[in-house]
This record gives structure tokens, C-alpha cells and sequence, in this order.
């Protein structure tokens, strides 16, 4: 814990960068302090103080409001943390740009205060058409990152419309399979100015979420497309803009932009291209080869034998449906899984601010932001790590005991850490790892997987087991693969990779600069959806008004 960081979020460096040690900092300040014009800075009264979140570690924390020269208003979390000297050492520093100056959101004092006398529905029948004028942002996908930035852009009063090829928003949660629920809890879902009801559950079925979302969109009034598919994008070097043609399907006509100033992808961790491994005999068997995306409800495969290829999320939430269904389930687990118990582990990571009495989520938002994944990754996860699988250890012991592979994470990271870089490789235990000690859901691991026969699968110590039907719970292809589709390969290959850290700890590409002008991808759970569409839009507002950048990037 010697090292020191420094976090900033667009307020210095229109850009999403950590700096580590006093060398990188005391750079980053002399390039962009003095050209920031930052001012104003003022202490907070409220929250943090003396934290002591393990006994050997200390800190004063502290949150403060600065003035970023002409550009805008930010706000920022510092740790003060005591030295053997009796020195004190300003561990973690965290800035973040709030709001452009003269542009504030349209909410409470600043929201629309004038009648329309019974022009509501028209007025918004001819907004959402975009007959007579182009959105400035076209965002690809009505899911919670598609409506977050939606929600965003329409509070900073730029016009934006979202394409979703489904019939209805919340059809990418209704159509997955139905024992699907959140497995992070009502506090941290929240959607941007728009908390759920105080008798909401804690972790929501996929139903409830799709209609939500659907409620949300209506709520919001924000501008959607359904049955709606952006088929081609091609940009514009000259003038700096999009030509986008999308197919509606409902009377099969095409609609041509050609003016799209910011083209978002909000296509979720994967562009919907499932990762199906190709196994000898493949074509040999007899019975039913599904993805995990197009499994439905286990109802479908009574009397039959199903075998879950896989052993993170989906393939747990699967076997166990498939088990409470009185079907015969047998789980093929590749690699090593982290595990951690959702009622104990989620307890842990989030209580001390997401939780039925922490704090407004705004800052909860703005304090969870403030630790780096860098610091993370560097002691702090780890030590989060061991104090959940201590909490842990009946479960973590009796899954071992049964032959079931863990670990700990990267590095001994535990589970977050896998989310941001390879977005998989966990289960927060909901059930299905008590069926597994048990033995209700069968487990085969101790071979690797050969080859298909007519009647199931044969794995290289000569042992096969039977099967009518496989299910691959082995995840989704990369996130480039949508804009490849929509913008070719020369675009595509631009692009920086969407998701996964970089040696900073910051992601590669979502939310920030992918590499290619007026192209934003869009991608993350429920909580990151909320936080970061604040700092795209504010990004794409920027750009808007001619106050962005330079961007401080690194190399």
C-alpha cells in the first residue's frame, strides 16, 4: 500500500487515465494543472473521515468540488493516509468531470416547466420520427447501456435515437432463459434518474428487468426504433459524420441518415455472436446442440439427458433449472471457476454503499470510482478476496471436496477483476453450488473433452457420458465482431479492443475513445451503465459545443 494514485476522469485529461507513483503524477500535473485553469477547490462537510477498512490500514478520506477553467464543474475524493514518520501521504486522489459550465442537466430546478396543452403526444409522435431533422447520436441497441446514454444525451439536450432490432425494449432480458435474475442487488442497479421502487427486490428476475426498461424508455421519453436493425454505417472523413442505412422489418423499408454525428454501440459484452467450440463428431451426434442464449426454460428437455458444457454463470444458473426440473444434468467444467456466495460476498463489496442505507448513489458512484483498479489489483482485492473466502469456507470446502476446480481470481483478485478484464471465469453462488456438493447436478472434469458420439460425448481417458442434449455456457465472441459487421473490417480494425483493462487499470475502449472519431461503444453492467453514460455524454456534449480536449492519452 506504499504506492500512491492519481485517477482522473475527464476533469484533466478528457480521458480516463491513472497515474501511479509520485514520477507519473507529478508529470501528469506539470503537463495539465497549469493548462486545466482548475480553481475553486472546496471541501465537502459530508461523508468519509476516518476509515479504517482493515487493521493494519488507515486513511482520512475526504471529498471536494473544484472548477475546471471555462470548460466545467468537477468533483473529486482524496485519502490522506498516515506514514511510520508521523508524515501524512495523500494515497488516492480522484477527479471527475460533473457537468460542463452553462449546460446543466434538465432536471429539478433546470426541467421543462411550460403546458402543452394536449400537444404531448404529437409533439413527441414527430420527435421520436426524425422526419424533419437527423439525431446527433445514432445508438445501436435498446438494452440498459443503449437507454443509459440515451437518458444522458437527452438531459444535455442532444438529440438522440436508438435502434433495437427487437419488437420491444427489454426483449434482450425476456428472451434469454427464464430462471435468469440479476445477481447484484436492487441497490447497485439503479438506472440514471430513475431509482426503483422501494419494494423492488433485491435481485430482479429477467422479466421484471425487461419491463422496466421498457417502462424506463416510455418514462424518459427517449426516442426508440423497435424491429429496427442498423445494417451499414460508412463514415465520412470530409465532413466528419456517419451515413447509416437501417432495415425496419415491420414494412421491410430502409431509412438512410446521413448526417450522424456520434455512432453508439450499446450491443452488450459480445454483438450476440455466441463462442460455439467445434468438436470432432460434432455432425455424429444424434441428439440437440444449443448455445446458453438460446436456452429457454428446461421444461423443454423432460425425460431427456443434458449435458452443460461450461461453469461460470449461465452454465450454474442452467444446470440448476435444468436440475429443479427433475431432469437428468451433468456439468462439464473446463477450467477452474472462481466461486463466492452472492448473500455473503455481495455483502462485502457493496454494503458499505450500495446498501439499503448508504449513501445517495450519486456518491456512492463518484466513492467507488475513486479507488483505482490498479490499487485494486496491487493488495486491496486480494485482502477482499481472502476475507470473502474465509466468510466462505464451508462452501469453498465442500465443492473442492466434491472434485469441483476453484480459485481465487486473477492473481487472487477474486471475482471483480475477472468481470473488467475477460468478463467471465466467476459464479456468485445462488444454489447451484450446493447441488453440486450434493451431487444432484452431476460434474465431469477430470478428462478433457474428446469428441461427440451419436449418444454423447467422449472425453481422452476413454470414459464418455450420455447425452440428448448439449448446452454450450461457453460465452460470446469478441465485441468487435458488430462493428466489424456494420462498418467493415478497415473500421474495425481501427477500433481498440471494447472491454478488458490496460496497464493503467482503465478500459481499453468502452465509454472513452475507441479509436476512431464520432464511434462510442457502450458496455457494462447495470452500475457501470449509470455511471459511465454520464461521461460519454458529457464527452459527446462537449464535442458538441467546442469545449473538448485536447485529450491527455496515453501512448
Amino acid at each position: 500500500m506504499s504506492e500512491s494514485y492519481w485517477r482522473d476522469i475527464l476533469a484533466f485529461t478528457w480521458d480516463f487515465r491513472t497515474f501511479i507513483g509520485s514520477d507519473k503524477i507529478n508529470q501528469f500535473l506539470k503537463d495539465r494543472l497549469s493548462a486545466s485553469k482548475a480553481k475553486m477547490f472546496k471541501l465537502r462537510d459530508d461523508y468519509l473521515g476516518l476509515q479504517q477498512p482493515y487493521p493494519d490500514i488507515a486513511w482520512i478520506g475526504f471529498l471536494f468540488d473544484f472548477e475546471v477553467g471555462d470548460v466545467g464543474k468537477a468533483s473529486g475524493v482524496g485519502r490522506l493516509m498516515p506514514q511510520s514518520d508521523g508524515s501524512w501521504k495523500a494515497h488516492t486522489i480522484f477527479t471527475n468531470l460533473e457537468e460542463l459550465k452553462g449546460i446543466p442537466e434538465k432536471v429539478g430546478q433546470m426541467r421543462e416547466s411550460r403546458m402543452d396543452h394536449g400537444l404531448w403526444s404529437t409533439q413527441r409522435q414527430r420527435a421520436a420520427a426524425f422526419e424533419d431533422k437527423e439525431p446527433i447520436a445514432l445508438i445501436i441497441g435498446g438494452g440498459q447501456g443503449g437507454l443509459t446514454v440515451a437518458a444522458r444525451l437527452k438531459m444535455l439536450g442532444v438529440p438522440a435515437l436508438i435502434m433495437e432490432k427487437n419488437p420491444r425494449i427489454g426483449d434482450n432480458w425476456r428472451n434469454r432463459y427464464k430462471a435468469l435474475c440479476l445477481h447484484d442487488p436492487v441497490w447497485c442497479d439503479q438506472l440514471p434518474y430513475f431509482p426503483f421502487p422501494s419494494n423492488w427486490p433485491v435481485f430482479s428476475p429477467a422479466d421484471k428487468i425487461a419491463g422496466w426498461l421498457e417502462y424506463y424508455a416510455e418514462a424518459m421519453e427517449l426516442n426508440v426504433w423497435t424491429s429496427c436493425e442498423v445494417t451499414k454505417a460508412v463514415r465520412n472523413e470530409a465532413s466528419g459524420t456517419w451515413t447509416v442505412t437501417v432495415e425496419c422489418f415491420s414494412d421491410r423499408k430502409e431509412r438512410t441518415f446521413y448526417s450522424i454525428k456520434h455512432l453508439v454501440f450499446a450491443t452488450g459484452f459480445n454483438g450476440n455472436q455466441p463462442n460455439i467450440p467445434m468438436y470432432p463428431g460434432t455432425d455424429s451426434f444424434e441428439g440437440q446442440i444449443i448455445h446458453s442464449s438460446q436456452y429457454k426454460m428446461a421444461s423443454n428437455f423432460a425425460g431427456k439427458k443434458v449435458v452443460v458444457i461450461g461453469a461460470c454463470t449461465s452454465a450454474h444458473d442452467i444446470t440448476a433449472d435444468v436440475y429443479h426440473a427433475g431432469i437428468d444434468v451433468t456439468m462439464y467444467q473446463r477450467s477452474s471457476t472462481y466461486v463466492m456466495s452472492a448473500a455473503k460476498g455481495l455483502e462485502v463489496y457493496f454494503s458499505a454503499l450500495y446498501s439499503e442505507n448508504g449513501p445517495p448513489i450519486e456518491i456512492a458512484d463518484l466513492i467507488s470510482a475513486s479507488f483505482p483498479n490498479a490499487f485494486s489489483v496491487n493488495g486491496f482485492a486480494q485482502r477482499t478476496t481472502d476475507l470473502i473466502a474465509g466468510l466462505d469456507k464451508e462452501l469453498i470446502e465442500g465443492l473442492s471436496k466434491r472434485g469441483f476446480r476453484v480459485n481465487k481470481g486473477i492473481e487472487g483478485t477474486g471475482a471483480m477483476v475477472l468481470y473488467l478484464t475477460i468478463g467471465s471465469g466467476y459464479y456468485l453462488d445462488t444454489g447451484a453450488s450446493q447441488l453440486i456438493i450434493d451431487g444432484k447436478i452431476k460434474l465431469k472434469n477430470d478428462s478433457l473433452f474428446q469428441s461427440f458420439t451419436p449418444t454423447g460425448l467422449k472425453f481422452e481417458d476413454g470414459s464418455e457420458i450420455p447425452a440428448d442434449v448439449v448446452v454450450y455456457a461457453t460465452g460470446y465472441g469478441n465485441a468487435r465482431s458488430v462493428i466489424r459487421k456494420i462498418c467493415g473490417d478497415e473500421i474495425g480494425n481501427k477500433c481498440k479492443d471494447v472491454w478488458g483493462l490496460n496497464a493503467e487499470g482503465e478500459m481499453r475502449g468502452s465509454w472513452r475513445d475507441m479509436g476512431v472519431p464520432g464511434l462510442w461503444y457502450a458496455m457494462g453492467n447495470f452500475s457501470m451503465d449509470r455511471s459511465h453514460s454520464k461521461y460519454l455524454a458529457l464527452q459527446i456534449k462537449a464535442m458538441e459545443e467546442n469545449c473538448f480536449g485536447p485529450r491527455y492519452s496515453s501512448s
